[in-house]
Parts: C-alpha cells; structure tokens; sequence
C-alpha cells in the first residue's frame, strides 16, 4: 500500500462524502421539524436518479441539459415531497411516531412500484456529465473530474444551508421549531406551511444528490432501502436534526469506508485480515461505537418532549371474559384446520408462515410496548436463532430437539450482548443502535463463507421424520406459536412486566421506588431475544434452508410493520398484524406484478383511518358494545 494510492482513495472518499451529505441533510431538516422518520426517504434519491435520467434523455446531453436536468428533477422531487407532506403526513403529525414512520414504510412500497411500472425492472445506465468524461492525473493515479466537481457541491451546499438556517427569518424559524416545535406553534407561526416547506426542501436535497449520482451509479429499484440505511446511519451519528453534525459525519464514514478499501488486507498477532470487507458493515460499527461513548450523536442534542401526549402509552387492561372466550374459540379453530389441508395443500404452509411471523412480531412488540423501547433491528435475534440451530443441525450433527432448544439461547445470549449497549439509550437512537448492531450480525453472517455459508446460505435443515409432514410441522409451530405468546403475556402481567412498563412511563420515578430500570429494561431485552430466536428456528425448520436475508433491514422493517397495523398499545396487536400483513403478502402478490403498490395503499388506508391499529379498531367495537349494553 503506497502513500500515493491511499491519498487517491481518500481522495474518492471526500466525493462519497458530498453524496451522503446531500441526502442525510434532508433527513436530518425533515426530522429535526417535523420529528418524523422518513423511512421514504431513500425512494425521493432514487426518484431523483430516475427523472434526471429522463429529462437527459428529453432535454438532450449537451452541458446546459445535463445540468438543467440535474435541477429540473431535484425540484420535481421537491414537489412530490410536498404533495406527499400536504395529503399524507399532514394528516399523522399527532399519531404517535411509530405510526408516522409506518406511513413512511408504506409510501416506500407505492414510489417503488410507481418508479417499476414508469422506468422498468432493467438498471438504467445515464450519461457521463457534458465536459466531465475524462480523468485528472495526481500522483500518478486517475481521479475523474465528475469526482471533484461533487467534492466541492457538498461543501458548497453545506454553506448555503447554513446561511439559509442562520441568517434568515425562515431559518431562524426552523431553529426554534427544531428545538420546540409546540411552543412555536403557540406563538402564532403557521406550522403546517412550514412543515411542508421543509419537507419539499428535504426532498429537494434527496432529489439532487440522486440526480447527481447518476453518471455515477445507474438507476434502480433498490436504491430506496440501500440509501435510507446509509442515510440514518449519517444523521444519527451526526446528530438528528444538525446539519453541520450530519457533514461532519458524512466525512468521518465515507473517509473511514475509504480507509478500509484502501488498507485491503493487514496482519495483526500473524492474523490475516481483510479490511476491504468491513465496507458493507463499517458505518454501523462507527455509529455503534459514536453511540456508546456520545449518546446523542456528534453534535447532537437531546429531543424536546412533544407535550400533546400523542404518543403517550395506554394502560394495558386483562382481557375481558368474552375476548378470552373468542380467544379459545380461535385456538379450537386452529387446532381444525388442517381438515382443509387435502382441499387446500398449501394452507399449512401459509399458515406456518403466519404463525412464525405471529410469534416475531409478539417478541418485538414485548420490548416495543410495555418495554417503551423501538428496534428497529429485532431481526438479528431472528438471525441468530435460526443459524444458530441450523449450523449446530448440519455442522455438529445435532438433533433437532436439542438444536430447537439450543438455537432461542444463542439469539437470547446476542440480545444480552447487544441490549446492554442498548439501554444505555433512549428514543430514536436507541433504535439506530439496534440497526447497527443487526447489521454487524448480517454482514458477519453474509460474509463468513467457511462457516455460515455466506451469500448461498445453508441448505439441509431438515425436521425429524415425525414432523416431516407440513401438517405435523403446522402443529409444532401451533403449539410454540400458542406457548410463546402466552408466556410473553403472562411476563406482562408479572412483577417484572410491572416494573417493565414502570421504567418505561416515567424511568426517573421508577429509580426513584428503588428499581434498577437499566437492568429491567436489559432483561425485557433478553426475554425478547429468546422468543425471536425460537421464530427464527422454526422458520429455518419449515424452509429447509436459510441465507443472510434472515438478518436483514428488510425483515426488522416487516416486524415493525406487523406491530404497527396490529397496534401497540394492545397485546392482542402484534398477532393481528402479523396475521393480517403476512396474509396480505401472500394473497396480493399472487394477484399483480405491483402487489408492493397495492399492499403500500391498504396500510396507508388503515394508517390514517385507524391510526390505533387493527387491535384499536376492535377495542373501539368492543367499547361501544359495553356502552350500548343493557
């Protein structure tokens, strides 16, 4: 490794820098007003790259239509951020925030098939920028021009904002709703108007550091996902709602990144070690370790508290008699189903599916709910479980019931390891710190190809003869389905589950009574952990074979989704959210190529006519017919 090639490398790094900045301060502005986590955020960049992409191609690739392309679809992605804010968002500001980012989940899934039905599954390929094809030679190396254009947009844009934040009646109201967003309301500002102001120009900036990416990388359908994790992680580290905090960590994670790539491979104790590798991974491990010593980020504040109780938790009541009937009414139901099997073969499969996901989002919802604590990475217990028993299956021969056992202890074990760095957090960045940790488990596990298999996963997981059958393996997954929720719902009711809601409601009381509310909210962690585990066997169990997908954003994102249209504020929520999303996945998707559209529209209907969930809608019915009662 010369001194000349690592200059060139962090070179590159500042340009990746200028990308992430541009993106991650449109976060950081929309969060830092609106107190909304704009998980579509990720979908405005990638609209970005695909409008510029078009409007080259009307305009023309001449250097005044490459350029008036550029900003011509930032400011189209500004007015659909603001279409957006004006008839979706506007609508949620005082729903409570999970359901707000649930909102945004959903208008993910709609941008994506709107951007798959327009542009086409293919990746689209744009020009190279008019003047900028060539490459500038520095020691002895080729930096592309387009490069070093894009390190100097990001500080150029950086010091706009800054004049615009703080030399500007507009941004002074920014500020002051940054910090205290009620009592600038009471002071007469029109918030609406400056909510949706903000977030167009959120969406303007996602939209041009899209569009300017595009002779970089091409345009396609994964970008949302893969740039709203790399975004979050950049705004949590800088600090949620610091603009200069989110271009300060832009540098430090794309410099580190850069680092990592251009060190390759280094011996440590005659250990090799591949650094290169530490690239799908190394931001999380930078916003884990700036978490841990700085809690609010680096130049970050702790979060006013919104006074209007929105999202303030509602006692959790015992179930009446009539719903505990309806409950073994549907137990008894379950216990018929498979009668249906032989017309219907695949139901036991589908509702094996069902049940796993029940027993995920009832694990999730134990630490979301009475615990008071958002993961927004509860599939790395997920993971764990289920490669856990799997490698202890097929390396170490094991049989299944000791691999079924073995596997929820070794997901309960990394929920110990990770909730105790977890804890020491709160809000959003306890979330993030959750992410972070899920990531490290899915790239060890997507990059250890000796052990886990890495990208091929494993195949081979087999059940035992017994229960090779789908509808004996319906049965085992009825019975640890039923087991599980019962048992959390009765730690719920527990002393600890007391104590659990106790540190949640008001943790400065709690400590106060003499509880040790770190450790109760470590221990909601742990009990969570080992009931994600025992999903995540069963499922490695019903499939037959697993890969790194297990441990990914994309199923921690479908947790969340199931306990947010279920409901929080109800035990009966995760399991009919689960229910319902799982079920709608399947049925939809057989029925259109653009299911996501269409499953996005339903949860967007029932977010904003239902926004306590399916559970609150049935406790609403169940309030009225008490009141109407003889």
């Amino acid at each position: 490794m010369t001194l000349a090639s690592l200059t060139v490398q962090l070179i590159n790094g500042l340009a990746d820098a200028s990308a992430m900045f541009l993106v991650a301060a449109g976060l950081s502005l929309i969060f830092g007003v609106t107190r909304i986590v704009n998980f579509a955020h990720g979908s405005f960049y990638m609209l970005g790259i695909y409008i510029a992409y078009t409007l080259v191609d009307a305009i023309g690739a001449s250097a005044g239509g490459f350029w008036s392309a550029v900003l011509l679809s930032a400011f189209a992605v500004a007015v659909i951020g603001a279409v957006v804010e004006i008839l979706i968002l506007r609508r949620i500001y005082r729903a409570p925030e999970l359901f707000q980012l649930l909102a945004t989940f959903a208008l993910v899934l709609v941008i994506k098939d709107a951007a798959l039905w327009t542009w086409g599954p293919e990746d689209l390929f744009a020009p190279r920028a008019p003047g900028l094809e060539g490459a500038v030679h520095l020691l002895g190396r080729r930096l592309p021009q387009y490069d070093l254009l894009l390190i100097f947009i990001g500080p150029l844009v950086f010091g706009l904002l800054w004049l615009l934040t703080n030399r500007t009646r507009w941004g002074t109201l920014i500020r002051a709703a940054t910090q205290d967003r009620e009592m600038l309301g009471a002071l007469g500002v029109n918030q609406s108007w400056l909510f949706t102001a903000v977030f167009a120009l959120g969406c303007f900036l996602a939209g041009l550091g899209g569009a300017l990416q595009g002779p970089r990388i091409p345009a396609n359908l994964a970008l949302d996902l893969d740039t709203i994790g790399n975004t979050f992680v950049v705004v949590v580290v800088g600090g949620m709602g610091s603009i200069g905090g989110a271009f300060a960590a832009a540098l430090l994670i794309a410099e580190v990144k850069a680092l990592c790539i251009a060190l390759g491979n280094v011996s440590l104790f005659g250990i090799e070690f591949s650094l290169s590798r530490l690239t799908l991974v190394v931001e999380f491990l930078v916003m884990a370790l700036i978490l841990v010593v700085r809690p609010w980020g680096l130049f970050g504040k702790p979060l006013a508290v919104a006074r209007s109780g929105a999202g303030h938790e509602l006692p959790l009541r015992p179930a009446s008699i009539a719903a505990r009937w309806t409950g073994i009414a549907l137990f008894a139901l379950l216990l018929a189903l498979p009668l249906l099997a032989e017309r219907f073969p695949y139901l036991p499969v589908l509702m094996v599916e069902i049940l796993v996901a029940v027993l995920f989002a009832a694990s999730l919802h134990f630490i979301m709910g009475p615990g008071g604590m958002a993961s927004f990475g509860h599939a790395a217990y997920f993971g764990l479980g289920a490669y856990g028993a799997a490698l202890l299956a097929l390396k170490l021969q094991w049989p299944m019931a000791a691999a079924f056992v073995t596997g929820p202890l070794v997901a309960m074990l990394g929920a110990l390891l990770f909730g105790w760095f977890c804890v020491r957090l709160s809000g959003v960045y306890l979330a993030m710190l959750t992410l972070a940790f899920a990531q490290i488990v899915w790239a060890v596990i997507f990059q250890w190809d000796d052990f886990t298999g890495g990208s091929n996963g494993l195949v081979g997981i087999r059940p035992m003869e017994a229960l090779a059958s789908p509808v004996a393996y319906y049965y085992l997954a009825l019975a640890c389905a039923a087991a599980g929720v019962w048992l959390l719902r009765r730690v719920v009711y527990a002393p600890f589950g007391l104590a659990l809601r106790a540190a949640r409601d008001s943790a400065v009381r709690a400590e106060a009574l003499g509880m040790a509310v770190k450790r109760v909210q470590w221990m909601g962690f742990a009990v969570a952990g080992l009931f994600c585990g025992l999903a995540g066997v069963l499922f490695a169990f019903s499939k037959g074979s697993i890969s790194p997908e297990v441990a990914s954003i994309n199923r921690s994102v479908d947790g969340l989704v199931m306990v947010m249209l279920g409901g929080v504020q109800s035990l009966l929520g995760p399991l009919a959210g689960a229910s319902l999303f799982t079920w709608l996945q399947d049925v939809v998707a057989r029925e259109t190529d653009y299911w996501r559209a269409l499953l996005g529209l339903i949860i967007l209907a029932l977010v904003l006519l239902f926004p306590g969930g399916v559970a609150g809608l049935l406790r609403r019915f169940e309030r009225r017919s008490e009141e109407t009662a003889p």
